[in-house]
């Protein structure tokens, strides 16, 4: 797990917070919009920057709503939109990197996060047929 917790966020003080999704992918999204009010607004910026919102904080609404479930399949349906929601993030991060060399390194934290949950919602996807 990336190190979430070097990021300005409230710490729960649970060691468990790594293998909480809800809790861990609320993390992500609250970074991922910390991180957009960095980057400078501009004609190319500015979609990069909707999109990658988007996504990233749709991986933890999206679990939220599997956890909620109501059957099998709604639950299946709403963890595969998160492994999908989790590989565009990594897609509008890498490409935010690209335009923006000064927030790189910070982009690259966030898409290592992004990264390491997309298998976790993968095995239970496919766990869950």
């Amino acid at each position: 797990m990336t190190n979430i917790n070097k990021w300005p966020m409230e710490n729960t003080g649970d060691k468990n917070d790594e293998f909480n999704l809800e809790e861990r992918t609320a993390r992500f999204g609250e970074a991922v919009l910390r991180f957009a009010k960095k980057i400078p607004k501009s004609p190319i910026n500015n979609p990069l920057i909707s999109q990658v919102v988007r996504a990233a904080t749709s991986i933890g609404a999206n679990y939220c709503e599997a956890d909620n479930g109501v059957s099998k399949k709604d639950f299946r349906n709403k963890i595969g939109l998160c492994r999908k929601e989790s590989r565009e993030t990594k897609h509008w991060l890498r490409m935010i990197a690209s335009a923006n060399e000064d927030l790189k390194t910070e982009a690259r934290e966030l898409w290592q996060e992004a990264k390491e949950l997309n298998p976790i919602f993968s095995r239970i996807f496919r766990s869950s047929k």
